[in-house]
């Protein structure tokens, strides 16, 4: 059987190539992209941010950058992602460039989405990192607010979501698909997930409705879930942890979610 469309599977890189490439183009939509590239100590990338906002997420490793008005020598805390620590970021508005070089080994995420210029560049120090838990039961997640909607910026959301072996996330199920604000949102959604330890994997549904859309996936360490619409709920398996990146962006940055009424049951008092 084929892999789905919406499945962008883990590329080990190769002569500075990057281990995921998620365009407009690629995905089929307007607003996302979404890289990782895993340097090793001394690597150097440069990327010029032109029409786009860019949020440099450290996932693991240390580094410094320069940009046109950065220049941060010592970037960078967590290891590994599931020290389940807030990570160092960067914020760049479009017409910017950066010069990243990795310390140590470096997994960064690079999440973009188009920018109108209206924010300076920052760091995003892991003491401005909200962090929340969510759930009950057996559909408990800790969340790490890197970009939400109450910090500057043009387009990007940007949340790291940790769940333990047996519970699921991103449930009850719910989507953000329409251009209706308040009630609901138009967001495109990037997933780029680990699992600890690696060998493991999670399942993955996105579906529609009307179900014109429904895709259900194994989805493997360092593998990345394209969202363009519909729910998309995830489940962990015994033995393994789950952590992933969102990354969303949309004509209105606010995440305003319709839950399905099948499964929204599972917020009230009758699921303990």
């Amino acid at each position: 059987m084929s892999a789905s469309p919406l499945l962008s599977k883990y590329c080990k890189p190769e002569d500075g190539n990057a281990a995921q490439d998620i365009t407009p183009e690629k995905a089929g939509w307007q607003y996302v992209g979404f890289e990782v590239q895993e340097l090793k100590a001394g690597d150097t990338i440069s990327q010029a941010t032109e029409d786009q906002e860019y949020c440099l997420v450290l996932v693991s490793g240390l580094a410094s950058l320069t940009s046109k008005t950065l220049n941060e020598d010592n970037l960078g805390q967590r290891m590994s992602p599931f020290e389940r620590t807030p990570p160092y970021s960067v914020y760049l508005p479009n017409d910017d460039q950066f010069t990243l070089t990795a310390l140590t080994d470096v997994e960064l995420a690079i999440c973009k989405a188009p920018s109108k210029g209206t924010y300076p560049a920052r760091v995003i120090a892991p003491a401005d990192v909200g962090v929340e838990h969510r759930g009950k039961g057996f559909n408990k997640r800790f969340v790490q607010n890197i970009l939400p909607e109450d910090k500057p910026a043009d387009s990007l959301l940007v949340v790291e979501v940790f769940t333990d072996e047996g519970n699921t996330s991103s449930y009850p199920s719910h989507k953000h698909d329409q251009d209706n604000c308040p009630a609901e949102t138009y967001l495109e959604e990037t997933y780029y997930h680990r699992i600890d330890p690696p060998q493991g994997f999670v399942f993955q549904r996105v579906y529609t409705d009307d179900r014109s859309l429904d895709e259900s996936m194994a989805v493997y360490d360092k593998d990345v879930v394209m969202v363009p619409k519909g729910y998309h709920p995830v489940a962990t398996l015994a033995g393994y942890t789950s952590y992933y990146l969102n990354v969303m962006a949309g004509p209105t940055r606010r995440w305003c979610f319709t839950w399905e009424k099948d499964h929204n049951w599972v917020n009230g008092p009758d699921y303990k």
